[in-house]
């Protein structure tokens, strides 16, 4: 079951800030692409940025729903802060945990998850990753500056 909550102040005065919960599955990719939509009407975005935008979530999301959990069970911790001049996403998971030092293979070309990352970083302005809380899963954390 996915879980939405909604705060219509972020901790910074002038945030939005939306938290969602997804089961580790690739079906429930479409709630956060759903969730981002709706921010968007909160503060207007250029078409392509929105679209832009949806692509790097849906990698982030996609990541954590396919290498994060072996058996399919767990779940996908999604925040968006929009604040008047940026988007700030954060993907979370508790799973096994991504090192993006492996995003390449053996030779040198980008592997799945690797390639997603490479995707991300063309979008965003800013972009973390790293472990989730307390050391375990995954954390990427991705920042988009929003034209005036």
């Amino acid at each position: 079951m996915a879980t939405l909550d909604h705060s219509v102040t972020g901790p910074v005065p002038g945030t939005r800030q939306v938290e969602l919960r997804i089961p580790a599955k690739a079906e429930y990719i479409t709630l956060c692409r759903l969730a981002l939509t709706g921010i968007s009407r909160l503060r207007p975005l250029a078409e392509d940025t929105l679209a832009d935008l949806k692509l790097a979530l849906t990698e982030a999301c996609s990541n954590s729903v396919r290498h994060a959990y072996g058996d399919g069970e767990g779940h996908v911790d999604i925040r968006y802060e929009l604040y008047p001049d940026r988007l700030v996403v954060e993907v979370v998971d508790d799973g096994e945990g991504f090192d993006p030092a492996h995003a390449r293979d053996a030779e040198g070309e980008l592997t799945e998850g690797g390639l997603g990352i490479a995707i991300i970083r063309s979008i965003a302005d800013e972009l973390e990753i790293g472990a989730g809380a307390g050391g375990r899963g995954s954390r990427l954390r991705f920042v988009k500056v929003l034209d005036a």
